[in-house]
């Protein structure tokens, strides 16, 4: 396994999501499930990092912040 910190965005996401299908599935025993939460937190905070530096990003970049998406219509 990988360690998270080294992972992208998109990979750390699709682990998670592997992740959480497998709990869902069960069939674990209580350590393998314990493991697999426990990286799962992990990967999460992973995202939840890499989200909010992008968000920083774009605020820098755009003078107005972040402006919410409103479709035309």
């Amino acid at each position: 396994m990988e360690e998270i910190e080294n992972l992208t965005f998109e990979q750390a996401f699709a682990e998670l999501e592997e992740t959480v299908c497998k709990l869902e599935a069960g069939g674990l025993t209580l350590e393998e499930s314990l493991t697999l939460f426990e990286r799962g937190q992990a990967l999460a905070a992973r995202c939840n990092a890499q989200l909010d530096q992008a968000e920083l990003k774009v605020q820098k970049l755009s003078p107005q912040g972040i402006v919410p998406f409103e479709p035309e219509g």
